[in-house]
């Protein structure tokens, strides 16, 4: 533990602005002191208490509530003050500042410092100390932030559910499986001359497949998770006057683009974002593409592009009411041959055909036909964005994940297949597969943070809000 853990911290923990109610929130190892200089009385643990919060000269600032959480039991395992007071943005700092001022005293009857060393806290400093104490994981940790950040409900209830355990206590039963299998294979390591085969006794061959097959399912179930915190980037491309700001707005229900007859008019980039069956789809509204001289057009066509190249799902916009033109014909196939350029492999393009409300013939065309005017053919779109997204809602719910949780359990899938062909030869390679088991393992524990890294704690806290 560093020695900035040790310090006493405190922060405005309620967001900026005015609200109803504020609170200013203090961490450290012994609060009481504190407590006695702000109030002249000590206050009973886990208890509201109603009083006057008052500056140094006992001139009241706000009366409000105050809370005193005794350690262990709060939410950071320290002891925590908690002051809620009314939400005026002075008001707190006052609050803030007169917690400070407090602290810097002396207590006349032991002589010293208050609360010494006490001192703002970084962002994300309490949900730090909750994970450093034990009262959290990591994995329950990042789902405090993700819940706060939850774009969508789905997102919001997959993150309650890390939030409650559920992700970590499925990881840790894969590695306890993975523990009880390494015993066995250590055994064998250690105990050659025996002549009993641990390891077809025990069926560790078996073993591992439901290891497998249980890593599987928790991949499932993680993969659904990330793509409801991180959703999928949708651009929409085509030529212009082909309907593109129109089909943003009917897909988000609002005017968001300007939407004239006059080819050109969207120059830059519009972004929105949508939610599909709680998945978040950001949708990129983009310039139409085409040879020109305009600079400003000439600007937002290169923006196009670089949307186009970072996109999941590429949106291909085709007007059904100039299809059959030669020369319309021929900038689409210009544009689908920019697109197999540019494009990184394996992102889907999606062929959309607006306008079927101005065409009467019977025209069928592959890909979807929409109209972003009436609206028909739109929920097509939508299962088709979440069919390139990958999302399947798992049966037993997800649980919110991160890129870094995914990549973990990359990494134990591949030391796991690694082991199993190694289990495939036995006695000729138990070392690699102790090895294998052993790398699998602490990969697992990277995800709930039982091995992580100064480095890596600091990167994930430091995406935390301040006061929490």
């Amino acid at each position: 533990m560093l020695p900035r853990h040790h310090d006493p911290i405190l922060a405005i923990a309620t967001a900026p602005g005015r609200g109803a109610v504020g609170m200013v929130r203090v961490s450290g190892k012994d609060l009481k002191p504190l407590a006695l200089a702000l109030f002249g009385r000590m206050l009973p643990p886990r208890e509201a208490v109603y009083l006057p919060f008052c500056d140094a000269a006992g001139i009241p600032i706000d009366r409000g509530l105050a809370l005193y959480f005794a350690a262990p039991h709060s939410f950071t395992g320290e002891d925590v003050l908690e002051l809620q007071a009314h939400g005026g943005p002075v008001v707190l700092q006052l609050l803030l500042a007169r917690c400070m001022e407090a602290a810097s005293q002396r207590d006349p009857q032991a002589g010293q410092l208050v609360l010494p060393h006490l001192r703002l806290a970084a962002a994300g400093e309490f949900s730090e100390r909750a994970f450093l104490n034990d009262k959290i994981d990591l994995t329950q940790a990042e789902a405090i932030a993700d819940l706060i950040d939850a774009s969508t409900e789905a997102a919001a209830r997959s993150a309650a559910q890390s939030l409650s355990g559920a992700f970590s206590k499925e990881v840790h039963a894969l590695r306890d499986a993975l523990t009880r299998l390494r015993m066995l294979v250590e055994a064998t390591l250690d105990f050659p001359e025996e002549e009993i085969d641990f390891l077809q006794k025990a069926d560790a061959s078996g073993q591992l497949e439901r290891i497998q097959a249980a890593l599987q399912a928790v991949f499932a179930r993680a993969s659904q998770g990330a793509l409801l915190r991180e959703g999928i980037q949708v651009v929409i491309a085509g030529q212009p006057n082909a309907g593109k700001s129109s089909l943003l707005n009917a897909l988000a229900g609002a005017e968001l683009a300007i939407v004239t007859p006059i080819a050109g008019t969207t120059r830059d980039r519009v972004q929105e974002t949508i939610q599909i069956e709680g998945v978040p789809i950001h949708v990129i509204d983009t310039a139409g593409l085409r040879a020109s001289v305009d600079t400003v057009e000439l600007i937002g066509i290169e923006r196009a592009w670089e949307a186009i190249t970072a996109a999941d799902v590429v949106l291909f916009l085709h007007d059904l009411t100039r299809a059959a033109e030669p020369s319309y014909q021929a900038g689409d196939v210009e544009i689908r041959s920019a697109l197999q350029q540019k494009l990184p492999s394996g992102v889907p393009v999606i062929d959309i055909w607006n306008k079927a409300d101005a065409v009467s013939t019977a025209l069928q065309p592959e890909g979807i036909t929409l109209s972003a005017k009436t609206g028909h053919g739109l929920d097509a779109l939508r299962q088709a964005l979440l069919q390139a997204a990958g999302w399947q809602a798992p049966a037993g719910g997800s649980f919110i994940a991160r890129e870094r949780h995914i990549q973990a359990l990359r990494s134990v899938d591949a030391h796991c297949r690694e082991a199993a062909a190694h289990l495939a030869s036995q006695a000729q390679a138990l070392d690699l597969l102790a090895e294998e088991l052993r790398l699998a393992q602490g990969a697992l524990s990277d995800i709930t943070g039982e091995f992580s890294s100064d480095d890596l704690l600091g990167v994930i806290f430091s995406q935390f809000c301040i006061g929490k």
